[in-house]
């Protein structure tokens, strides 16, 4: 399995996430990118947030926030 750019997609909008708030979301507006709004469709029609324009964070979404933000983490070189 590869990273698709609709994968990559999600994962960047999973990464905008706060984490630290959970009463804090996304809102994806009419004029983002094209490839935004449907990764945030994406995400609502699997689970992973509360509305199809962003939102907030479902328990599987908050999860895969997690793990995502920590992959990025652990894939970004220290800064020096």
């Amino acid at each position: 399995m590869t990273y698709t750019a609709d994968v990559i997609a999600e994962l960047e909008l999973l990464n905008q996430f706060n984490l630290a708030n959970s009463l804090e979301g996304l809102k994806i507006h009419n004029s983002a990118e094209a490839a935004t709004i449907a990764a945030a469709r994406r995400l609502h029609e699997k689970g992973l947030t509360t509305l199809h324009d962003g939102g907030y964070l479902t328990s599987l979404g908050l999860e895969a926030a997690r793990h995502a933000q920590s992959v990025l983490t652990i894939l970004t070189p220290p800064t020096a």
